[in-house]
């Protein structure tokens, strides 16, 4: 029988999905997900959840979907340790350290690969399964036929998102967020750069929408079609929405679930009905629908993409457009409706007062066509994008002149929005999951120590292939001819279709050798290109191209067996020194760092001894969105900037979309430090953009006398990413300096002397 999986981002969201029938519910603790700005829940009430679902007969799974630092390997391995002991069903993982730690030392636990992990074919589903994955959420841009035919290759549970929220980009693979300010969406922080109001520059001026926003999805009419191909469960997006919403579009599933065989057309055409309180954005099914792998290339930007679309969700209430504070209303039960000065009572659960005062903070819409009522459920967003939140109203109050005020937290204030997510008369109460004693539920992450790791060492002649030097990587063969006056050690040439084709066909002459030209692969394999792609690989391997860079775990088993030499390029995320021991257990010996790493990470994953089999990018234009289709024709614009005027520039191909900052990532002043720290192979990457002599020839001039290049950013090089755990870690030690008062703390945290290194 197939799952319904539900999201639970707080407790009473959990209430609504067991209520509306979910067979199992997934959700984030208060580290290690890609949701850190929902609530999340307490170690307490996790572990009741755990108790009282499998009461129920139900599952529950918990999200470790973020990559982690090294500095956080023991707090990941304590974590794990803790879930090992509390027993959920499954671990929804991206990061290939939890798969390493898990068969070192838990291997009974249950992992579940997120759609982070960016899986989108049989031979990653097979590879994860025969490392003891039991099940893989595939990534949200594939096609029916698609799951049909990784179903058809594979043992393994999939899973796989049917309604909610979007991604433009590519599952796992945006790295907008992150360069804006170091909130990464492999960390759980996105900032959802996709919503955003984007000025665009078009022909004879400019043009203004939300140009990257996409619908939500919503496949209740696929079904039916789903369940034949064989999918194991259905997955909810929603672990920030209300429980409101998660218990009317549960029900809705539920309905089609239990009762399309009876008569299709009219059972999903009530599913639809009960779905149409859903005040979220348009809908769209993506990429269902297309003849043909062509098709959807050339037409899912349409079905995704329309620029007039705000980026909020819900039914647009207005725009805050006055505020103020009504005082001393503690006392006051909710919910309240009353003119202002009198005093009514409701429940008896007093007011939540916005301060210590009563104080209770107030504000008037404008520009709306609805008036919320107490008990409603909205949604605010900050005019600059810097913060949303939920928000259920419980108070109201008309003023003299009949205008209408109702409370919102106090963090927002005049020109912020404010959407209708659920009427109360939506609302249902469900029964408690919970026990209403949870005081007996204590366990948390103990003490223990991550044993040390140790690398697998270098051998003598091991890394020739992988000489220290400068490496450049290009997008085009023409490209190549440019970069020659700088004479790098080696050439990374990205295998896309139009370098694929040059290169089978043999049209030009390379001016490289091959020995000196590494391949690199496209970080995203849909299963329907594979069998093409793997017989380019197959057919260039041929040909005596021995090096490649693989970018996705369908491109570890594409050339296993082979006579090649393989590196991890940065799309195979190496954040720690456990992710880098699993690939080099897949016989993986050299690695690029991941663009978004700092260097002090860098240097903590690997220890001297380790650093020449890395590859550290020194300049970059990184793709930030990377979308699996054409921008539609009225995309006529190859610039587009923010509001804060910061410029990106979008390129649209055959192979897909790709947006990229027009400030490249650049620390080419710094190669003299990172040579000097041990890692002596240095990249320049200037793919997805075309190499005139004149800008290269000034990259290369920087690179060579350690110089500054004006217009460009550091992105996470020098701050590493944003952790909330580090600032307050930083004002602790000033507050202790100013007091006094401050001890300096022994180092690192003593280890065990247990070696791991290769299994």
């Amino acid at each position: 029988m197939v799952e319904l999986l539900a999201p639970a981002g707080n407790v009473e969201a959990l209430d609504a999905a067991i209520g509306e029938g979910a067979d199992a519910v997934y959700l984030g603790l208060k580290s290690f997900n890609a949701r850190l700005r929902s609530s999340n829940f307490a170690w307490n009430q996790f572990e009741a959840a755990v108790y009282s679902l499998h009461r129920l007969g139900k599952k529950i799974y918990v999200t470790v979907n973020t990559v982690v630092e090294d500095r956080e390997t023991e707090r990941l391995y304590r974590f794990l340790e803790y879930l090992n002991r509390v027993g959920p069903d499954g671990l929804i993982v991206q990061d290939f350290a939890v798969l390493r730690m898990a068969r070192q030392f838990f291997p009974d636990m249950v992992l579940h690969a997120s759609t982070q992990m960016n899986v989108e074919s049989a031979a990653a589903v097979n590879l994860l399964s025969r490392e003891g994955v039991k099940r893989v959420v595939v990534a949200r841009e594939l096609g029916l036929e698609e799951i049909r035919a990784i179903k058809a290759r594979t043992n393994a549970e999939l899973e796989m998102f049917v309604h909610g929220a979007l991604c433009v980009s590519e599952s796992g693979l945006c790295l907008f967020s992150s360069f804006l300010g170091g909130k990464s969406a492999n960390r759980g922080m996105c900032t959802q750069a996709c919503r955003r109001f984007y000025t665009a520059d078009v022909p004879g001026g400019y043009k203004q929408g939300y140009y990257f926003s996409p619908y939500d999805l919503q496949l209740i009419d696929r079904i039916p079609e789903l369940i034949e191909a064989g999918v194991d469960s259905f997955k909810i997006e929603g672990r920030m929405k209300s429980a409101e919403y998660v218990g009317s579009v549960v029900s809705a599933y539920r309905y089609v679930i239990d009762h399309y065989k009876d008569n299709k057309k009219e059972t999903v055409a009530a599913a639809k009905r009960m779905l149409a309180t859903d005040f979220a954005r348009s809908k769209t099914s993506y990429w269902y629908g297309f003849k043909s792998i062509k098709d959807g290339m050339e037409n899912a930007g349409k079905a995704i993409l329309n620029p007039d679309q705000a980026g909020g969700t819900g039914i647009f209430l207005g725009t805050i457009e006055s505020s103020k504070v009504i005082k001393n209303k503690s006392q006051i039960k909710a919910p309240y409706f009353g003119n202002e000065g009198e005093r009514e009572s409701g429940e008896d659960k007093d007011f939540p007062a916005d301060d210590k005062k009563g104080d209770i903070y107030v504000v008037l819409l404008s520009g709306g066509t609805y008036d919320p009522e107490i008990g409603d459920s909205i949604r605010l967003h900050k005019k600059d994008d810097s913060g949303r939140k939920s928000h259920k109203v419980r108070f109201v109050t008309v003023d003299k002149n009949g205008r209408r005020w109702i409370d919102i937290p106090s963090d927002f204030s005049k020109g912020d929005s404010v959407y209708l997510l659920q009427t109360k008369a939506m609302s249902k109460h469900y029964s408690r999951v919970l026990p209403n004693d949870i005081s007996s539920f204590r366990r948390q992450p103990g003490a223990g120590r991550l044993p040390i790791l140790d690398l697998t060492p270098i051998k003598k002649g091991e890394l020739l292939y992988f000489p220290e030097g400068l490496y450049v990587q290009v997008s085009t063969l023409e490209d190549l001819f440019v970069i020659q006056s700088a004479r790098p050690v080696r050439v990374i040439l990205e295998l896309n279709g139009e370098t694929a084709s040059a290169l089978k066909e043999k049209k030009i002459i390379l001016p490289f050798s091959k020995k000196q030209i590494f391949l690199s692969l496209d970080p995203f394999v849909p299963e329907g290109t594979y069998d093409t792609l793997k017989e380019t690989i197959e057919f260039l391997v041929n040909d005596g191209f021995n090096v490649w860079v693989v970018n996705n775990i369908a491109h570890i088993s594409m050339l296993r067996g082979k006579n090649v030499n393989i590196v991890a390029g940065p799309y195979l995320y190496t954040f720690n020194r456990w992710a880098v021991s699993w690939l080099e257990n897949q016989n993986i010996g050299a690695f690029i760092s991941p663009y978004e790493n700092s260097r002090k990470n860098l240097e903590a994953t690997y220890d001297r001894q380790f650093r020449q089999r890395v590859l550290v990018p020194v300049f970059a234009y990184p793709a930030l969105f990377r979308m699996r289709f054409k921008l539609p024709a009225d995309y006529d614009f190859t610039y587009f900037t923010d509001k804060e005027e910061k410029e990106f520039k979008v390129n649209s191909t055959n192979d897909g979309s790709f947006v990229m900052p027009e400030e490249p990532f650049s620390i080419l002043d710094k190669t003299e430090i990172i040579r000097s720290a041990g890692f002596k192979s240095l990249l320049i990457d200037l793919s997805k953009t075309r190499v005139s002599k004149g800008d290269f020839k000034q990259i290369v001039n920087a690179y060579l006398k350690h110089l500054v290049l004006p217009g460009t950013s550091r992105f996470n090089w020098k701050d590493g990413f944003y952790s909330q755990e580090k600032i307050d870690e930083r004002k602790a030690v000033a507050a202790a300096y100013a007091a006094g008062t401050f001890r300096p703390e022994y180092g690192a945290s003593k280890k065990k002397k247990t070696r791991f290194g290769k299994r």
